[in-house]
């Protein structure tokens, strides 16, 4: 028998796979809705082994996701990582017109500016920063007033004010219209401070809205902060037997505030509620 540590049960193991990655073992079931689950909420992300103590940090092949998804769901998964690859990556941009959304190569500009970009496809000629049509002595000020770039995390009152931004890592504007100041970018899931732009990944306890320029500025109180951190939650297993109830590990707000709560061990989408 092999203990599962995702359902914790003691499965035969005709029933359990390892990861080639990392040689971490769970059974079928367990693995099945842990990958489908990352599918539609990961954006195309890499999949990694659902055990955070894992020592290698592997990561789900693509025939390991093959084995585990439906053939949509992974067809789902390609389509989506190679948009998150076109985003993150510099050197290539979508072509803003709604009916060709074509792939371009951008040249980086020096010092920044930003530089025409034309559609190998449609032949349309856009700017590289504000996707706007280019025309001589373009500026992206004029099309995006009310945004605030990344590039510059002075807390000046124009950008702790601004209607939108851009996320500090693959540079999506967002804009945050409601709820606390820890931003969850829905692109690459990187979580962020929005008035500040300042790295929260690793700030479980969002220690950083303790002191400095944005103390006191996450717009929840800490025992609010700290119940959702502690609430316990339900887990239901795919045969419909209750699980033991577990201690929720984790809380992202996005825009709207909502919360999602986590398992001890590894992430399931088990309830959410609102802050």
């Amino acid at each position: 028998m092999i203990h599962c540590k995702l359902c914790l049960t003691d499965c035969p193991e005709l029933d359990t796979s390892t990861l080639q990655s990392c040689n971490c073992v769970f059974c079928v079931q367990c693995l099945r809705q842990y990958v489908q689950l990352a599918i539609r909420g990961g954006a195309g992300s890499a999949i990694t082994c659902p055990d955070p103590a894992c020592k290698n940090t592997g990561t789900l092949l693509d025939s390991e996701l093959a084995l585990f998804a439906p053939s949509d769901q992974f067809e789902l998964y390609q389509r989506l990582r190679f948009e998150r690859g076109v985003q993150l990556d510099p050197s290539k941009a979508w072509c803003p017109k709604l009916d060709c959304q074509a792939v371009c190569s951008v040249t980086l500009g020096t010092e920044g500016k930003p530089v025409p970009v034309p559609c190998p496809t449609c032949h349309a000629v856009f700017c590289c920063d504000c996707r706007s049509p280019w025309i001589d002595g373009h500026s992206c000020s004029q099309h995006q007033p009310l945004m605030a770039s990344s590039e510059d995390s002075e807390l000046s009152s124009a950008d702790t004010d601004a209607a939108i931004k851009q996320c500090p890592v693959c540079g999506v504007y967002i804009e945050r219209n409601q709820g606390c100041a820890q931003m969850l970018c829905k692109s690459c899931k990187h979580t962020f401070c929005w008035y500040c732009l300042q790295n929260l990944d690793g700030d479980i306890f969002l220690r950083h809205y303790d002191k400095g320029p944005c103390r006191n500025k996450l717009g929840h109180s800490r025992a609010s902060v700290m119940w959702n951190r502690t609430q316990t939650v339900t887990i239901k297993k795919l045969d419909e037997n209750y699980l033991h109830a577990v201690r929720s590990w984790l809380t992202f707000c996005s825009d709207v505030c909502v919360v999602v709560m986590f398992r001890w061990s590894v992430y399931w989408w088990a309830s959410a509620s609102s802050c």
